[in-house]
């Protein structure tokens, strides 16, 4: 299966900026950046630079519409491939993602049981059923955030991958912008009812609900096919520094969703798909330089498993650094990705390692095949 490397980068770039903005909330959680106690010109720019990073630093939760954007689009590149060259057997495509899935997602649980060195802010009780099985979404408010917040991101994916072969089906029968059109109708008007005409627990419209977040799937579906049908065009808008540009103007306006409850119902799909932008542009860049481009395409390749034990670790840690200055706290951070990456690396291929040694031989390819481009 054909990979490409810049969208590697690119999940290595999103997930990274996922567990820096864990990483960052729990240090300045109960204060803020010292002011600056220069004066003049450096002082002014000292200043802007402060904001600057400040304000990039709260926007790392929109990396998650970037995975789940990333995801619609290798799992459309991959099916696609598949059916290209014979029938798709969705039972073996099932079994494939869930057996791709739910191991590591199991042994991120028993990390969390297990292991020094992180977070444990609630009791284990009898909700870690529900959480093993990916049933976040029962009784949500108890659930969906248990443990370990960050796993609420299975519950909505295993919900996509149930409703995988309808999507593919209408986006392959549609083509992919009137199945855009049609996915982002559907979920923006899920996110209506469920903002405004029946006020819900917030929890849904994140992805408690998938079909609110289906408008990034789609968008991830729709440029799978783009990319099929076209990738020196595609490739050269999102890495050549058009679509950089393009996110970077839209990103204010973007943001502006947040105010209002009808401008909310679209600011996942804008903020997602401007962050998506901006990753890729830097994503297109890096690959101009070999080692960096290799080392952020291999945290991609193993995204899964370090977003699946990050944030314990880096709670555990930031609440105990708060006293330490910026500087500290950013010198900190790199050694901490890096020691985790190399954790999450080495339980993922040890997981899947386990798997295949233990599934029948004979449909041992189906489940690699389902590696290489999942996450």
């Amino acid at each position: 299966m054909k990979r490409f490397l810049w969208l590697d980068i690119s999940k290595g770039l999103a997930i990274l900026f996922v567990a820096y903005f864990h990483f960052f909330r729990t240090y300045f959680e109960h204060g803020t950046v010292p002011p600056a106690d220069w004066s003049g010109l450096a002082t002014s720019a000292l200043t802007i630079l402060n904001l600057v990073w400040l304000k990039i630093s709260g926007l790392g939760f929109h990396a998650v519409g970037v995975f789940i954007i990333l995801s619609g689009w290798t799992l459309m590149e991959s099916t696609t491939r598949r059916a290209e060259s014979g029938r798709v057997e969705w039972g073996a495509w099932y079994r494939a993602r869930f057996l791709r899935l739910y191991p590591m997602y199991w042994v991120a649980h028993l990390v969390y049981l297990f292991s020094p060195f992180i977070a444990r802010l609630e009791p284990v009780d009898s909700r870690i059923i529900l959480s093993l099985l990916g049933l976040r979404f029962i009784d949500i408010q108890m659930n969906f955030m248990y443990l370990n917040a960050a796993w609420w991101y299975f519950s909505m994916l295993i919900q996509f991958y149930l409703i995988f072969p309808l999507l593919f089906w209408t986006a392959r029968r549609l083509g992919p912008w009137s199945f855009l059109l049609i996915a982002c109708a559907v979920g923006f008007f899920a996110r209506y009812l469920l903002l405004v005409v029946y006020p819900q627990n917030g929890l849904w419209v994140l992805g408690g609900f998938a079909i609110c977040r289906l408008p990034e799937f789609a968008l991830g579906i729709a440029l799978g096919m783009w990319q099929s049908g076209s990738p020196a065009r595609v490739e050269w808008f999102l890495l050549r520094g058009a679509g950089f540009v393009t996110g970077l103007i839209l990103y204010p306006a973007a943001l502006q969703l947040y105010d209002g409850i009808y401008r909310y119902i679209f600011v996942d799909f804008a903020t997602g798909a401007c962050c998506f932008l901006e990753i890729a542009g830097i994503a297109g860049i890096i690959t101009c330089f070999k080692g960096p481009a290799k080392i952020l395409g291999l945290v991609g390749v193993f995204s899964y498993g370090l977003y699946l034990i990050h944030q314990p670790y880096v709670i555990w840690l930031g609440l105990r650094i708060r006293n330490q200055p910026v500087w500290m706290f950013l010198l900190i951070f790199v050694a901490t990705l890096a020691v985790l990456s190399a954790w999450g690396m080495l339980l993922e291929k040890a997981t899947d390692a386990l798997v295949n040694k233990l599934i029948p031989t004979k449909k041992r390819a189906v489940t690699e095949s389902s590696r290489k481009v999942d996450h």
